[in-house]
């Protein structure tokens, strides 16, 4: 006798990188709970519209994948982007589609079933499920699978291993030359110290100047520098590493680091955000991140586990509805 049909999960954004880890992250963690076909949904927007806020943006204007019936059992979205559609899905589905926005959306909560924003944003609801951080793709299967891709290249390495990751300029924060390169000095003399080497990974919103300067002062070390060309080592650099620094501009960087369970470093930037002082205090809190002082272990702390949390949340809302 067959069993109940999969979920249908749509895990909707606008394509940029961090932004659908969070809906894929999400879906992948229900669809490890329960069978389910996940499919990635990237939205666009004609002629700048998408830069106009969201009320104002008509659905007909649109392009990227198609997004039509039959709708899905959940759609799990992030991003502004998302909103135009997000809002109205429960009205198109007849309230048959359970409805998810990661983020704080800013817009009315009713139009969701569940929104989970990072306990720092301080947004409440009978629908709001905070967690520490932002939801990702991380598991110990993924790294696992990603490690043994990239062995060839990394089984070698003298440890520690250290992961680099740098995020970039933000509203909050910036990364000047003089600051990645004061900063790649730091990081250069504890991997010295410590005999190990280096695993480099920048983000697109890492400014050409800084990926230079950190470049040139890394480059000696033994180790990666990943120039952005060929497969993403990303999640291999995570796995591989005996401990992670990362710049304090990105949750989503913190938080995919903390899943791993490694030794957890903030690399300070130039400026500031009570938003991010608020969720890097709450890791101090729990013992799982510090701020980089030349050190390069630490206590062991229990790996995060907020995306798997989240999707057990869910799917109990999920099961619950009338």
């Amino acid at each position: 006798m067959d069993g109940p049909r999969p979920l249908r999960i749509w895990a909707v954004s606008d394509g940029r990188a961090g932004i659908e880890a969070q809906a894929l992250g999400l879906a992948e963690a229900v669809a490890r709970r329960r069978p389910a076909l996940v499919t990635a949904k990237r939205i666009r927007w004609k002629a700048g519209l998408g830069r106009l806020p969201w009320r104002l943006i008509p659905p007909s204007a649109r392009t990227g994948d198609p997004i039509a019936p039959p709708w899905p059992d959940i759609w799990i979205a992030a991003g502004r982007a998302t909103l135009p559609l997000s809002t109205r899905m429960l009205g198109w589905s007849g309230g048959r589609t359970f409805v998810v926005q990661t983020q704080d959306p800013k817009a009315p909560l009713g139009a969701f079933d569940l929104v989970v924003p990072p306990e720092h944003d301080g947004l409440t609801g009978d629908n709001v499920f905070p967690i520490l951080g932002a939801p990702n793709r991380l598991s110990p299967e993924k790294l696992a699978v990603e490690l043994a891709r990239f062995s060839d290249r990394l089984g070698a390495l003298p440890h520690p291993r250290v992961a680099v990751i740098v995020g970039g300029d933000s509203k909050a924060h910036r990364l000047p030359a003089s600051r990645a390169l004061a900063m790649a000095h730091e990081i250069a003399a504890a991997v010295r110290a410590a005999g190990g080497s280096i695993l480099v990974s920048y983000t697109r919103r890492t400014p050409p100047a800084a990926r230079e300067a950190m470049t040139r002062a890394l480059a000696t070390l033994p180790g990666i520098i990943w120039d952005g060309t060929g497969d993403n080592p990303y999640f291999a650099f995570l796995a591989a590493a005996d401990a992670i620094l990362v710049t304090e501009d990105s949750t989503n960087l913190a938080t995919d680091a903390a899943s791993t369970g490694k030794p957890l470093f903030i690399l300070a930037m130039e400026g500031r955000s009570p938003k991010f002082e608020r969720f890097h205090a709450e890791l101090g809190r729990r013992g799982v991140a510090r701020p980089f002082a030349g050190e390069l272990s630490a206590p062991p702390y229990t790996p995060l586990a907020e995306t798997e949390r989240a999707a057990s949340e869910l799917l109990r809302r999920y099961d619950g509805r009338p």
